[in-house]
């Protein structure tokens, strides 16, 4: 087996002039991994992205498997690809909401790098519309926007030990991070999407989240492309996991 011409092709307009050292180490797993993620992936009928998605979908799953080296490999390409400094920022930012600070800091140290490198200044032009007074509210707006009406008045509700969690969840999640411009909904719930499905043990947000991403536009076929594209990044065990949400999530719909 040879790489194919595509994959070829592809790995050039991605790393333009990179030659992998796993080229001259383990040419037989380069030639099938190439194969399958830069050329089968992307070519299966039906299940096609535009670069553009498809390379934010990348980052913010590698994000959610906690693959630091390989971000760093892939955000050059998805610089090249039409992916912004300001949506990697957004990018990175909302992942703090969906997997802490404490797995987010070094991508986020990894993100200035690579930018200070390309020549962007820093910091990136400010996207942030809510307020300390009006970031719950803006929030619960932001919930009723992509979950719906139910969502109105979920900032108050719950037992009162937890109630905080709930407010949180509207003012810090939604009110600092889905409020800010650089990224629309649509794309700031595909990227939760690819959070969760990656990290995996998720599934019940990961469900909720699938219902979303439908109610807003990204169909079923969409979150299956999603997945598809991502499967070389995350692996089996957690794309059928994520399949398995999608189901479920369109049949409540």
């Amino acid at each position: 087996m040879a790489i194919s011409e595509f994959a070829k092709a592809y790995h050039e307009k991605m790393f333009p002039g990179r030659v992998s050292d796993l080229q001259r180490t383990d040419p037989e797993f380069i030639e099938r991994f190439d194969n399958f993620a830069f050329d089968e992936v992307i070519n299966q009928a039906g299940v096609g992205l535009d670069d553009k998605t498809r390379f934010t979908a990348i980052l913010a799953t590698l994000l959610g498997c906690q693959g630091l080296e390989e971000f760093k490999i892939m955000l050059p390409a998805a610089l090249r690809f039409g992916v912004t400094p300001v949506e990697v920022k957004e990018i990175t930012y909302q992942a703090v909401a969906y997997l802490g600070i404490g797995r987010v800091y070094p991508f986020l140290q990894a993100v200035n790098a690579v930018l200070a490198e390309q020549g962007v200044a820093l910091p990136t032009e400010g996207q942030a519309l809510s307020t300390t007074e009006n970031r719950r509210e803006l929030g619960t707006q932001a919930q009723v926007d992509i979950f719906g009406e139910s969502m109105r008045d979920f900032w108050k509700s719950g037992a009162e030990e937890v109630r905080h969690i709930n407010y949180w969840l509207a003012a810090n999640c939604f009110g600092d991070y889905y409020t800010r411009t650089g990224l629309d909904y649509r794309q700031r719930e595909m990227i939760t999407f690819c959070f969760l499905a990656a990290q995996g043990g998720c599934e019940p947000q990961l469900t909720a989240h699938a219902a979303a991403n439908m109610r807003i536009g990204n169909d079923k076929q969409f979150l299956i492309s999603v997945v598809s594209q991502c499967l070389p990044y995350i692996g089996y065990p957690r794309s059928l996991n994520a399949l398995v949400c999608i189901n479920k999530a369109a049949e409540n719909n």
